[in-house]
C-alpha cells in the first residue's frame, strides 16, 4: 500500500508543490527561498523518516509570510492524504527532543479533528536570519494542522537559543508523526470506537 500525498496550491501570492511518502527513509529535496524554513523542513523529512520534496515559489519581495504559510497549508494537505483512510494506525504519540539548552515536547493524535496547543518560552529573539519572524512557528503549526487534521500539543518549557527553541520543535514534531502514522500489526482497522477518524 503506497502512502503518498501530492498537493498542488496556486494562488497570486505563491505556488507551491509538496510531495511526501510516510514510509520513506528521510530523503528530502526542498526550497521555498527561505534558508531557515528550508533548514526545519529538512530536519521534518529526516527525523520523521519521510521522503518529502517541496517546491515553492513566492512573493519574496513583500516577506517570507505567504511562503512559508501556503507551503505548511500544502504540507498538511499532502500529509493528511498520504495517511488515507487510516486503517492500522498506531494514532496517538509524542516525543521530546532536546537541543543544547531547549526542550520541545510534542503530544500528536491523528484524529481527523484539527486542534493546536502551541507554547513556548518568552523573550525569544524576534528573528532568525533575515527572514524567519520567530512567530511564524506557531503559525506553521496552525496551518499544518488546519490541513493535516489532527490535534497537536507543543510545548517548550525552557530554551534561550531561538534557533534552538524552533529546531527542537521540528525534529520532535518528526518524531511523534513517524510513531503516530507507523502501522500497528496488532490493530488492524481504524484505531477508534467511532470507526473513523
Amino acid at each position: 500500500m503506497s502512502r503518498t500525498g501530492r498537493v498542488e496550491r496556486t494562488t497570486k501570492e505563491t505556488s507551491v508543490v509538496v510531495e511526501i511518502n510516510l514510509d520513506g527513509t528521510g530523503q528530502v529535496d526542498v526550497a521555498t527561498g527561505v534558508g531557515f524554513f528550508d533548514h526545519m523542513l529538512d530536519q521534518l523529512g529526516r527525523h520523521g523518516l519521510f521522503d518529502l520534496t517541496v517546491k515553492t515559489d513566492g512573493d519574496l519581495h513583500i516577506d517570507s509570510h505567504h511562503t512559508i504559510e501556503d507551503t505548511s497549508l500544502a504540507l498538511g494537505a499532502a500529509f493528511r492524504q498520504a495517511l488515507g483512510d487510516k486503517k492500522g494506525i498506531v494514532r496517538f504519540a509524542d516525543a521530546s527532543v532536546p537541543l543544547d539548552e531547549s526542550l520541545a515536547q510534542v503530544t500528536v493524535d491523528l484524529s481527523g479533528r484539527p486542534y493546536l496547543v502551541h507554547t513556548e518560552p518568552e523573550g525569544m529573539a524576534p528573528m532568525i536570519g533575515a527572514e524567519y519572524d520567530t512567530t511564524m512557528t506557531r503559525h506553521i503549526l496552525e496551518s499544518f494542522v488546519a490541513q493535516a487534521q489532527i490535534a497537536l500539543h507543543v510545548h517548550v518549557p525552557y530554551g534561550r537559543n531561538a534557533h534552538h527553541i524552533v529546531e527542537c520543535q521540528f525534529k520532535a514534531l518528526a518524531r511523534a508523526l513517524r510513531y503516530a502514522s507507523e502501522i500497528d500489526p496488532r490493530q488492524p482497522g481504524i484505531p477508534s470506537t467511532k470507526g473513523a477518524l
